[in-house]
């Protein structure tokens, strides 16, 4: 009975690899996660530009809220208006 259970588990076995690799096997990992590599990378180049984008928001709104500063009239201007 050993014997008759360890034949058909070593067939499941070879039927299992089989399968394995005739939905793709190894390669098609590789290629998934070459794929997946490439998504992250897109992925963190995208957020680069949005962090430069958000900065240069954040930039524009404080300078429209304290506004320009007016430069300082000096003391030769005042003496000669009075």
């Amino acid at each position: 009975m050993l014997t008759i259970t360890f034949i058909i588990s070593i067939i499941a076995l070879v039927i299992a690899v089989l399968a394995y690799q005739k939905a793709g096997g190894v390669a098609s990992l590789k290629k998934q996660t070459e794929v997946l590599s490439n998504l992250g990378d897109s992925i963190v180049k995208a957020t680069d530009s949005m962090r430069d984008k958000t900065a240069d928001l954040l930039d524009k709104m404080e300078g429209a809220l304290r506004g320009k500063e007016e430069p300082k009239p000096t003391r030769k201007k005042e003496q000669g208006k009075q």
